[in-house]
């Protein structure tokens, strides 16, 4: 069969890229007119307030009357001031305390809940709900229960034979028993993130170390925890920087008492920027607490990035 001649074709003008840009200017500008709210928003609650806030500690402010610069002076008194460096010991101690602590309860309770047994889903949002109340409800609550003339916890005390507690109104004991009731709360957390791991531990390493004698103890020690890795470097950070930020647990409870036992950072900020109308000092303690926050970040992200390498390492 013959072939047929190729047909010949003239190239026409080239199509005018006008109507194009027209279409994708007015697509981009439909686009913005939809993300401009949120962007303001963004922009008003969260950027601009940080950049005025960075300028407010260098200033000797109270929000009504003119502020004056006076440079790295707010930094300095801070250096020296003692209720300050009080109120870093006692968030440290309070970090220091609660976060292994949580940890540990979140972890040892998830390995309970995560076996079969009765009404295991009742237990399990039993101990949830406590992370759900607001802290402002937990404070009136254990205000009263810890009350130490008409509170129930000396009421059992003194059933038991055992004197009467002070409990948020004593120095010695005020900033720990704090870090039990945000342990009752925040625990909660800890159990849920760590039951959703545990579901996730693949079937057949445990099956293979059960094969191979392994027994609970080792299970959990070369299985489990192993696994177990990224999740809890999630939750030390998570929870390290909700107590680095405590505040309306302190605020509701002891406002700082008694004799500044349980002011941490976060509440001695707002008592030098709106009790004391010192803006500008309480804006350059806010910054300090900032830098410690990222420096905290800091920390976790590079132990998890040498963990990492190191399993890579020992992958290879």
């Amino acid at each position: 069969m013959p072939r047929l001649p190729r047909p010949i074709t003239v190239e026409g003008p080239p199509p005018d890229p006008r109507p194009l840009r027209r279409k994708r200017r007015r697509e981009t500008g439909t686009a913005w007119a939809f993300v401009s709210p949120a962007v303001l928003i963004v922009l008003g609650l969260s950027i601009v307030p940080v950049i005025w806030s960075l300028l407010l500690s260098f200033q000797a402010s109270d929000l009504v009357t003119p502020s004056r610069w006076v440079g790295l002076d707010n930094y300095r008194a801070l250096a020296q001031d003692p209720n300050f460096s009080q109120a870093v010991r006692n968030t440290l101690l309070y970090t220091v305390l609660y976060v292994p602590l949580s940890l540990l309860f979140g972890l040892a309770l998830a390995l309970v809940l995560n076996r079969r047994i009765r009404l295991v889903g009742l237990y399990r949002t039993l101990i949830f709900v406590p992370f759900v109340l607001s802290a402002t409800a937990q404070g009136v609550l254990f205000s009263f229960i810890l009350d130490p003339e008409f509170g129930a916890a000396n009421s059992v005390l003194h059933r038991l034979g055992v004197s009467s507690q002070g409990f948020l109104s004593d120095p010695s004991q005020a900033l720990l028993v704090l870090v039990a009731i945000t342990l009752w709360s925040g625990t909660g957390f800890c159990v849920v993130v760590y039951l959703a791991a545990l579901q996730d531990v693949p079937q057949s390493l445990i099956e293979a170390a059960r094969l191979d004698g392994a027994g609970r103890r080792h299970l959990l020690r070369h299985v489990t925890l192993p696994t177990l890795t990224p999740v809890t470097v999630f939750l030390v950070l998570w929870q390290a920087i909700q107590s680095l930020q405590v505040f309306d647990l302190v605020y509701v409870t002891t406002k700082g008492g008694p004799l500044g036992s349980t002011t941490v950072i976060v509440y001695f900020i707002w008592e030098q920027a709106f009790k004391n109308a010192t803006a500008g000092y309480g804006a350059s303690a806010a910054y300090v607490l900032a830098v410690a926050l990222a420096l905290v970040a800091g920390a976790v992200r590079l132990v998890r990035r040498r963990g990492r390498h190191r399993l890579e390492g020992a992958r290879s």
